[in-house]
């Protein structure tokens, strides 16, 4: 994007629904998929005289949250009532942390920078709305609209950022190291299909080498990576192109439409003063004790930041293959099943990346073993993706067993590559005259042939030499 000297200023607000069992402040199933409107009760409805109790285990969930973005803990911590009517809020109120949230000042580390983190408080999530007919599942066009009370009251994290971002290339990489840190602890699924894990981003833009932040604007509810790169790219270059022709940019929310790739404004942006926060007057104050604390703190795992700096530490990768491979949970713990099993944390990292259908398919030491096949040259690399497919259909199965009763050893005898050699360059005179007269290219043409005749059970690069010695020498 040519930013022609302007800087784009990025906040990111995160919206995490925790895996709780029960809801925020009441005793209903957290369960996604059930069948509409039947997991409600007069708590999470909000009818009179029902009174809200606290999830503790919620409460748990966003003290990790805090500890794995190195945040303050508050002693003491408040709800408050956000006041505001619309028809996913049955309360016309929202229980949420106002200014005693319950985590503070932390950051996460992303491509060499430091992107701090201004708070992440708890609160409950609205219910769902479904709109029917129309395109895009949106409010817009649709023929009618109803109401799924079961997502009503349901726990969340939220998680705002300072205005550190620069690109959306960026934000983008935080919100996946963010998303595996929290998979890593366990909070939440944050299926983004799910709506698990939500994103609003605030925009702006100013002169490079200024300070003063430019007016922001809001892109609401981005539930995909790829979207909010788009969405945000999109934003820019229409605030630069509104400040260059003598505009003004106005503060509003604004929906992406990822399919025409364009931009919506939804309403103005609301401040705090609009919706009247004031202390929920049925919850008493939340003080986490320093023993809840320590416990939790003693139960983090090791978090993706500090995996990808041993990862590139102790096998040697790159930022970003280190990077790639912390992209999910599950699959940093089977590389390094991987590479611990065949000692080649390289190869490993090389195999986990590119057939990620090994995952959670074949076991670590069916894979270090084609690695170990390869190392050893009994097999190709590209026997070794046969091999590969085999253990697919065969979890179980013993690579080199595998190799010896399909005959995939590599052609150890020169002689019998020698003869496939000759066969090869009989059957193409017109290569070798091309080869002879300069066009030395064409020698690729003549390997893949050789390769198709072993069936890839050759040394490619000894055929290749194989070639050269005949083709030079006229035999």
């Amino acid at each position: 994007m040519s930013m022609n000297g302007w800087e784009a200023v990025i906040g990111l607000e995160i919206h995490v629904q925790l895996n709780t069992e029960s809801k925020m402040f009441c005793a209903c199933a957290n369960v996604f998929g059930a069948e509409p409107n039947t997991l409600t009760c007069p708590v999470c409805l909000g009818y009179p005289g029902a009174l809200p109790t606290i999830n503790g285990g919620a409460v748990d969930k966003a003290i990790q949250i805090g500890l794995a973005l190195d945040c303050d803990i508050a002693g003491r911590c408040q709800f408050h009532r956000k006041n505001y009517f619309y028809p996913d809020s049955p309360k016309a109120y929202q229980i949420s942390q106002y200014d005693q949230p319950i985590c503070i000042h932390g950051h996460l580390d992303v491509d060499g920078g430091r992107i701090g983190i201004t708070r992440a408080h708890l609160e409950e999530d609205a219910a769902k709305l479904v709109h029917a007919g129309g395109s895009g599942g949106r409010i817009a066009g649709a023929d009618s609209s109803v109401v799924d009370f079961n997502r009503c009251g349901t726990p969340l994290v939220e998680i705002v950022t300072e205005p550190d971002l620069r690109t959306p290339e960026q934000a983008v990489a935080f919100l996946g190291l963010l998303k595996n840190t929290l998979q890593t602890i366990g909070v939440s699924d944050c299926d983004m299909e799910k709506g698990s894990l939500r994103c609003d981003a605030n925009v702006s833009v100013r002169r490079r080498g200024e300070s003063a932040f430019g007016t922001k604007t809001e892109l609401k509810n981005m539930n995909s990576f790829k979207f909010l790169g788009e969405g945000m790219a999109a934003e820019i270059r229409r605030q630069i192109e509104l400040l260059e022709a003598g505009g003004e940019v106005r503060q509003e929310t604004l929906h992406y439409d990822p399919q025409a790739r364009e931009l919506h404004a939804r309403r103005s942006k609301e401040e705090a003063d609009d919706y009247r926060y004031f202390p929920e007057p049925d919850l008493v104050p939340l003080e986490p004790s320093g023993e809840t604390v320590r416990r939790l703190r003693d139960a983090m795992p090791e978090l993706p930041a500090a995996r990808i700096a041993r990862f590139r530490e102790a096998y040697g990768l790159s930022e970003q293959d280190a990077t790639d491979l912390n992209a999910a949970p599950e699959t940093a713990d089977y590389f390094e099943a991987v590479a611990r099993a065949s000692g080649d944390g390289k190869a490993a990292s090389d195999w986990v990346r590119n057939q990620p259908g090994a995952v959670g398919t074949i076991p670590p030491e069916g894979l270090a073993g084609i690695i170990g096949l390869i190392s050893a040259g009994t097999i190709t690399p590209t026997i070794g993706k046969q091999v590969h497919a085999l253990l697919e259909a065969q979890p179980s199965a013993d690579p080199a067993a595998l190799v010896a009763d399909r005959g995939l050893a590599s052609i150890g005898d020169s002689s019998e590559l020698e003869g496939m050699v000759d066969e090869v360059l009989a059957q193409n005179p017109q290569f070798v005259e091309q080869f002879r007269s300069g066009k030395e290219g064409v020698i690729n043409a003549l390997v893949g042939q050789v390769m198709k005749q072993t069936r890839g059970r050759a040394d490619a690069r000894q055929v290749q030499q194989l070639l050269r010695d005949r083709l030079k020498t006229g035999v």
